[in-house]
């Protein structure tokens, strides 16, 4: 049996691989059938049946591609080895993420943080905002070292406006970069449990990993990229535009934030929750919120949590200001 097999509406090059190293796996499969690639025609000869079987394991193949940046010859094993529903290949039947340095799987620990990883493989853009200790930056991360891992991004940029919390810049000592990376440590602590120390100062120093303040994201275009915008609610409108903005072609984009925490001199003045509700209709885009019930940090954090709100409420019935809320 011959047979030609067109590929339409999708680049050859993301189906055949670098160096047709994806359609070579393919291929291995089947050592009794002649397959020729010709630009985006695919020549078959061979059995009816091994005819019929590689049609379907490439449209596999395709089908995976619609939902991730790039295809490895992982993905061929997948697919052989009878992982390829949709499920398993977005996360593993555990839960699993991806796993930390010591081998111990970062999972998604409860349904909120399984939602927020299933909004990420059907969304180009994820909204994640709830309180501290949910672990909506943690989750966000692990996808991130999760897609650069698969090859599925380049790399990794992760951000934070740069708004004092308490304290001034200007009194901190040492340079610009020393004043920052207090800012930016939790995002530094979170990728030091997943990436080898050696190697995550590699990525940082070869630019594979980015972690800068949200000024620094101005002007650029972030193509084949996961980039984590978090504490976001203390940016405002103007500045989340910027941000979304600088979205480029195979980009991922996970904005966190807790409304309870702005920062800014003018609370009303965080763009978080007034960007979301002009973005959340439009295709690609998922919202996930988490509550007080899904903080997976000590125990007590979500009874500390669940007190000041109920204060907070209390004291705007009665038509006063809250008190200041301390960062966690």
């Amino acid at each position: 049996m011959k047979k030609t097999i067109r590929l339409e509406a999708i680049d050859p090059l993301e189906i055949y691989g670098a160096g047709n190293k994806i359609l070579e796996a393919l291929c291995s499969y089947f050592p009794q059938l002649k397959v020729a690639a010709r630009g985006t025609e695919i020549l078959l000869e061979g059995k009816d049946a091994e005819v019929s079987e590689f049609e379907e394991k490439l449209n596999m193949l395709i089908e995976r591609r619609l939902h991730k940046m790039n295809l490895t010859p992982y993905d061929v094993e997948d697919i052989f080895d009878g992982e390829s529903s949709p499920e398993r290949f977005r996360l593993s039947g555990d839960s699993t993420i991806v796993h930390g340095n010591d081998g111990k799987p970062i999972k998604a620990r409860n349904k909120t943080q399984q939602e927020m990883v299933k909004a990420y493989f059907d969304n180009d853009l994820v909204f994640a905002v709830g309180p501290a200790g949910t672990g909506k930056t943690y989750v966000a991360i692990a996808l991130a070292v999760r897609a650069l891992k698969n090859r599925e991004v380049r790399r990794i940029i992760l951000t934070r406006p740069a708004v004092e919390a308490g304290e001034r810049l200007g009194f901190l000592p040492g340079d610009l970069k020393d004043k920052l990376d207090p800012y930016l440590q939790p995002l530094y602590d979170a990728l030091g449990d997943m990436i080898p120390a050696r190697k995550l100062q590699e990525f940082i120093a070869d630019g594979t990993i980015q972690i800068a303040p949200l000024a620094y994201m101005r002007g650029r275009t972030l193509d084949r990229a996961c980039v984590i915008l978090d504490e976001a609610q203390n940016t405002n409108l103007g500045q989340l535009k910027m941000f979304l903005t600088r979205m480029g072609r195979d980009a991922k984009f996970i904005v966190t934030g807790d409304v309870t925490q702005i920062d800014l001199p003018h609370k009303e003045d965080s763009g978080l929750m007034r960007g979301i509700e002009l973005t959340e209709k439009i295709k690609g885009v998922g919202a996930i919120f988490f509550s007080s019930n899904d903080i997976v940090r000590h125990p007590l954090v979500s009874k500390i949590v669940k007190a000041f709100d109920k204060a907070a409420e209390r004291q705007q019935k009665e038509g006063r200001h809250a008190p200041e809320e301390g960062r966690q």
